[in-house]
Parts: structure tokens; C-alpha cells; sequence
């Protein structure tokens, strides 16, 4: 069996929670870490995703400490398009587009 590790990091503009997660998680940039299992077939090789996991910064008196959670590939990408929607949606807004007006 053989196994392949990547990473990747994230950024989260707005704070965000993860279906693995039971805490909502500060806007940042996070570290995600993938692990893939090689598999064999007659005339091809391909991998397939065993594990994904994401460091998260510790609280309380575990601040200054990472940590390691596992999370789904699923739960991860709905976060981030949640998190883009939020960021596209304040880039539209008329608030964020309309100048101020001179009340003079």
C-alpha cells in the first residue's frame, strides 16, 4: 500500500464553522492536510482520498498550540463557498458600491 501526503492552506475571510467542528472557527488562514492511498487496477493506477485534516489554532490554555482535526473534504468546501458568498455579496452590496452623497 502506498501513501501520499499534500497540503494546501485556506484562507477564511469571515469567521466559519465546520460540520466536523463544534466551534466557530476565526477568519484566517488554516492549513489543510491530505493524505491519498494509491490503488491498483489492470492497466492504471489512481489514487483515492483516505483523510483530510485541518490545523486549528488552540484556545484557552491551549493557546499557542496547533491542532490537528479531521475533517470532510464535503464540510471544508461548503465552508469556503459559504465564506466566498459572504465576500462576493459585501463586494455587491449598494452600501459597499454607492459613494457617499454630500449632504451640503
Amino acid at each position: 500500500m502506498s501513501v501520499r501526503s499534500s497540503s494546501l492552506r485556506v484562507t477564511f475571510m469571515y469567521p466559519f464553522s465546520l460540520a466536523d467542528f463544534p466551534d466557530e472557527l476565526p477568519a484566517g488562514d488554516y492549513e489543510v492536510l491530505i493524505q491519498e492511498e494509491l490503488l491498483r487496477g489492470q492497466g492504471f493506477e489512481t489514487y483515492q482520498r483516505k483523510a483530510t485534516h485541518m490545523t486549528v489554532p488552540g484556545r484557552g490554555d491551549r493557546t499557542g498550540w496547533m491542532e490537528l482535526h479531521t475533517i470532510s473534504e464535503r464540510g471544508l468546501n461548503e465552508a469556503l463557498s459559504r465564506d466566498q458568498g459572504r465576500t462576493e455579496m459585501n463586494n455587491h452590496s449598494e452600501a459597499a458600491l454607492s459613494p457617499q452623497e454630500d449632504l451640503k
